[in-house]
């Protein structure tokens, strides 16, 4: 079973587990880490270029990936945050390739396949992760960014927004 086979996607999505018994659980761990506060100066999101199936897996190595490199400026300087959720079920109709297989297996008759995982489906331009980073942080923040958009299966851009407009200084009034 190879990854790229379901990078594209066709046809309607299956979403309901209740037509597609054993389908598995997400192995996204948890989609926040982190500390959430007001008070970050930057937001960093990385977007897809491309309309694909995001699998499982893909956004947990992604995820772990960006944590594995903000680590070191401490789980207080950030806040990383998986924006899609996988919803498909993805299917495969196995098929056995020994010796005296024909008697076992109707090949594509009726085939509909068991559950394998779970993918997301993304269009172009959404956002798949999101991070607050403060100024000093912004470099750690990019290189996170970079790290985790080499374990996705699209090309991805990554979106740079300050989230304080810059500080007027106020004059002083002298009587």
């Amino acid at each position: 079973m190879h990854g790229k086979n379901y990078r594209l996607t066709s046809g309607m999505p299956l979403t309901s587990k209740v037509y597609a018994p054993g389908a598995p659980n997400s192995k996204i761990a948890r989609f926040s880490t982190g500390q959430a506060s007001p008070d970050y100066d930057y937001l960093l999101q990385l977007l897809s270029t491309e309309k694909v199936q995001i699998r499982h897996n893909a956004l947990e190595a992604a995820r772990i990936a960006a944590n594995k490199k903000l680590v070191p400026i401490g789980e207080t300087s950030y806040f990383l945050r998986v924006k899609v959720y996988p919803h498909v079920i993805l299917r495969e109709n196995k098929m056995i390739a020994t010796a005296g297989a024909d008697r076992l297996q109707e090949g594509m008759r009726k085939a509909w396949g068991k559950p394998i995982g779970l993918a997301a489906r993304v269009m172009p331009d959404s956002v798949i992760l999101e991070l607050h980073v403060k100024k000093e942080n912004l470099a750690v923040g990019k290189t996170a960014m970079k790290s985790a958009s080499t374990k996705l299966p699209m090309p991805t851009i990554v979106k740079i927004t300050p989230l304080k407009a810059k500080e007027e200084i106020a004059p002083v009034v002298s009587a």
